[in-house]
């Protein structure tokens, strides 16, 4: 079997990639596989962040792509549907979680379509959580040449059956990473991060968006004593201006380790290592694959109850949800967590998830989505 699998790799850094390229090698024990990539993945109008590749210090996952597709040039669509046929595979694998993609990924399956190769389309979301004019055609759009569909959340599931009640799905989770180094000592992490190991520490990890709450929980922050200490670690889209403008109004300063910039996966292990547990302060979601990393590293959850964080959550036992999107409950639930002492149980159920959702059953479900999409 062949698989053509066009997405985000090496050159191109981020959580996607890194999906993609776990995904990649698990697939390659049971097929044969090719990646294929974009020669412009986001116009600079899109992607507001310091760089959108690897950097020369960043030791990345170099899986052999082709980049071949132009997410803005329609003339480039016929051409990079062309290289991918000329391969002759099976099957197409691409990852949809944004409207903007659909024009480009959803020309190169339509036109593979009409050569007899079968199509699955790997959603993080389907409605996006910045909407924009157009969304819901250019949506339509990718899914009409979907033959079926790996969803990640009960959220993702509904949403695609607003467009495609008789949607052919597998139902997974995003899977636990694997590709960073392990654990370090929590001394050891707190004195690289200069934070006394005496200090209860909190977890906000990831691209900073508004979406994702971060203003919530630096007001959180606020109402908890002064043991408690928080981690930003991630890249602002944007600027950091509104929230170093919180910060310096709530005097937050000396309870904060701040570290403003896209997080290497050298840097990984020595963050995560050095927290008590991860916040997820979401104003909106799907799912997330901030969890995915945590539970690498067996480090609990505090998620708002919003989209699928929960699926990855509650029924497992591996953290807390806030019922309201608001400072003084997050704060109340994060007292919660510490005073009762939820850590080391919470930890303990991290394996349950990970013997469930790993890269392998998830490259099974592929396969077996694929096959059933053939008999049927």
């Amino acid at each position: 079997m062949r698989i053509a699998y066009l997405s985000t790799f090496y050159p191109f850094r981020g959580g996607i990639a890194q999906y993609n390229a776990s995904l990649y090698h698990q697939l390659a024990r049971n097929a044969e596989i090719k990646a294929y990539t974009f020669t412009r993945q986001y116009p600079s109008f899109l992607f507001p962040g310091q760089s959108q590749f690897v950097s020369s210090s960043d030791p990345a996952d170099t899986i052999p792509s082709k980049r071949i597709l132009d997410s803005i040039n329609p003339l480039n669509r016929h051409l990079a549907a062309k290289e991918i046929q000329s391969w002759e595979p099976d099957l197409l694998l691409s990852k949809f979680w944004m409207p903007f993609f659909a024009p480009s990924l959803g020309k190169v399956s339509k036109i593979l379509h009409k050569k007899n190769t079968k199509s699955i389309g790997i959603l993080d979301n389907v409605i996006p959580h910045e909407k924009r004019l157009f969304d819901i055609s250019l949506i339509k759009y990718y899914l009409r040449w979907q033959d079926g569909f790996i969803v990640m959340s009960e959220q993702v599931l509904d949403d695609l059956h607003q467009f495609v009640p008789n949607a052919k799905y597998e139902f997974f989770p995003h899977p636990i990473y694997s590709h960073f180094q392990p654990n370090i000592p929590l001394q050891e992490a707190r004195e690289k991060l200069n934070i006394p190991p005496n200090k209860k520490v909190l977890l906000f990890f990831g691209f900073i968006r508004d979406y994702k709450g971060l203003d919530i929980l630096l007001n959180a922050l606020k109402l908890l004593p002064q043991d408690y200490h928080l981690i930003i670690a991630g890249e602002v889209y944007g600027n950091f201006n509104k929230y170093q403008e919180i910060i310096d109004r709530l005097q937050l300063q000396s309870s904060i380790t701040l570290l403003n910039h896209y997080i290497t996966d050298d840097e990984v292990p020595g963050i995560f290592s050095a927290s008590d547990v991860c916040v997820l302060p979401y104003r909106s979601a799907t799912q997330s694959g901030i969890i995915g990393v945590a539970y690498q590293y067996n480090l609990p959850v505090i998620a708002t109850n919003v989209g699928g964080l929960q699926e990855m959550i509650t029924p497992y036992n591996t953290g807390l949800m806030v019922e309201k999107i608001d400072p003084t409950e997050l704060a109340k639930t994060i007292e919660q967590y510490f005073n009762k002492n939820l850590k080391e149980k919470f930890s303990a159920n991290i394996n349950l998830f990970k013997s469930k959702y790993n890269w392998e059953n998830l490259a099974q479900a592929i396969l077996d989505l694929y096959k059933r999409i053939l008999s049927q």
